[in-house]
């Protein structure tokens, strides 16, 4: 491509768009629930170990993968991973290795955002139902019965998730610096500011319920680990976290880095959006969400699973008092979070329509929209025929197969590909960096620790997963004594498995005819001829 690119508008502006990008529900939602559930201080060694050996080593891949990428006008993975592994491979095998890391890619953001941006649009419409006093749980009402309710209700749950679809295309539509970068500049000061005031509350409120479930005591329980908890299972738990969090292995952090210039820092940049998440992460939702939750229930108020956020932690507003107030603040946040992150998620989708399919920007956007709609649909259907249940299968499946999954299995490519199949990655990663890094971390950590760490998680936590039996048909976590609507459940678990196989049939065979597009006479000729110098 040979029309100039957008680029963004102020170093300040891709700062904050970033920290969007990584600060999202993962930090909010997930995190808290995650680490509940596997043992507390259990699930944080091997958390950090991830951060250390894989998160920082992929971070930078990813934000070169992008910045070289963007020299040749591509935003998406699969291309800019051909552009480096051509250089230590022929150009047919790098164009069939990228098409499968592409097509892998293509199917994370489109997977992740359908049921994301439900979690969104359910952010969003309980922060007005908080804000106008119409969310009361008192009385017979139990806040478990308000949000399976809410579910159930077609009406809270298509307005809010159609006003989020609405919003993130209106963003996307209006591009980088006027879309993306305007609206970070917002939400993400709004977001840390709503935070502190709910962490400021948290600490003064005592032990209303038992003498011994305090803050500090929630906090011991974060950190103070059992190893005997540790597990291949908490491994792969926790690079997924780590990975869902920071957004790696899902081709948006290659997306935005594709905006720089040349001359652009990517070092420096990608310990700055590790540090500002893991900030919002361990510092702010793990000192919000986890104290609170210990404060009115101990270790078991910690162990909702999802509803934490919207079940367990409005009953504690509740008790609390003004929980109007409060009820919104924890909302908003939660939306603030969750909507920088989903439009990271959808420009990505964006971006393959618009240089992939050569659509225009509005075309784009609306087409990505109704693809988000499509996918995502199932997710309200499912609390829409099982009313009254909370379940959500098809978007725990999602999550499931995609966050612990794919995500891990594009992060450990990446590197494969930057370190082992490209030549030079180490010079271009330090290119116009004012911190250079080191030959030995390259060699020790990118090369070797951080993909044998992805590979030993993987193939372990497959093995515990295959002895629980979570590759049956009907997994063993569906018992037919517990579970309401069976026969439906068993329908969405299996009909997300067929859709995740689908798309990524579909992404890679899309990935390989963009890259014959682009590149088809050199990769027939097996001879690189297509070369931009800085």
């Amino acid at each position: 491509m040979t029309e100039a690119r957008e680029s963004w508008g102020s170093k300040f502006g891709l700062i904050l768009a970033m920290a969007g990008n990584a600060i999202g529900l993962g930090n909010f939602w997930r995190f808290p629930y995650m680490a509940a559930e596997n043992g507390g201080g259990a699930f944080m060694f091997p958390y950090f170990l991830c951060i250390l050996i894989v998160a920082l080593p992929v971070m930078f891949v990813e934000w070169n993968l992008g910045r070289e990428g963007g020299k040749y006008g591509h935003g998406t993975l699969g291309p800019m991973i051909y552009l480096q592994t051509r250089e230590g491979i022929s150009p047919k095998k790098a164009a069939i290795y990228s098409a499968i890391v592409g097509g892998i890619t293509f199917s994370v953001p489109l997977l992740v955002d359908a049921y994301y941006i439900h979690i969104v649009g359910w952010s969003l419409g309980y922060s007005f139902l908080s804000l106008t006093g119409n969310y009361m749980v008192g009385g017979s009402t139990s806040t478990a019965a308000a949000f399976c309710n809410y579910i159930s209700d077609p009406v809270m749950v298509f307005v809010f998730w159609g006003i989020a679809l609405a919003c993130l295309a209106f963003v996307a539509w209006r591009g980088i610096e006027k879309g993306i970068e305007a609206w970070a500049k917002v939400m993400m000061p709004a977001l840390y500011i709503l935070a502190f005031i709910l962490i400021f509350k948290v600490f003064t409120i005592g032990a209303p319920v038992n003498p011994d479930w305090t803050p500090l005591a929630g906090l011991n329980f974060l950190w103070n680990p059992d190893f005997s908890q540790i597990t291949f299972s908490t491994f792969l738990a926790a690079c997924g976290q780590v990975f869902f969090s920071l957004s790696i292995g899902m081709g948006i952090i290659c997306n935005y880095a594709s905006y720089l210039k040349p001359e652009d820092d990517i070092t420096l940049s990608g310990i700055s959006t590790v540090s500002l998440n893991e900030f919002a992460e361990v510092i702010l939702g793990g000192t919000l969400v986890i104290p609170i939750a210990y404060v009115f229930g101990g270790a078991e108020g910690m162990s909702a699973g999802p509803g934490l956020a919207f079940i367990n932690l409005p009953n504690i507003f509740i008790q609390m008092g003004a929980e109007q107030f409060f009820g919104t603040l924890w909302f908003l946040i939660l939306f603030f979070a969750g909507f920088t992150s989903a439009i990271a998620l959808f420009n990505y989708v964006v971006t393959i329509m618009y240089e992939d399919f050569g659509f225009a920007k509005g075309k784009a956007s609306l087409t990505a929209m109704i693809l988000f709609v499509l996918v995502g649909f199932p997710v309200a259907l499912e609390g829409l025929l099982a009313p009254g249940t909370g379940q959500t299968f098809y978007l725990d499946e999602l999550d499931g197969w995609v966050c612990s999954y794919l995500v891990i299995f594009v992060g450990l490519a990446e590197l494969i590909g930057v370190t082992w199949l490209s030549k030079n990655s180490l010079d271009k990663i330090n290119y116009a960096g004012q911190f250079k890094i080191p030959a030995w971390y390259y060699n020790i950590f990118m090369k070797i620790l951080a993909p044998l760490f992805l590979l030993v998680a993987i193939i372990g936590a497959t093995k515990d997963k295959i002895v629980a039996g979570y590759f049956k048909i009907v997994p063993n976590f569906l018992d037919p004594a517990k579970v309401t609507n069976f026969d439906g459940t068993v329908l969405f678990v299996n009909g997300a498995r067929l859709l995740i196989i689908a798309v990524i049939a579909f992404g890679i065979y899309h990935s390989y005819k963009t890259l014959k597009k682009h590149y088809g006479k050199e990769i027939a000729e097996n001879k690189v001829s297509i070369i931009k110098e800085a």
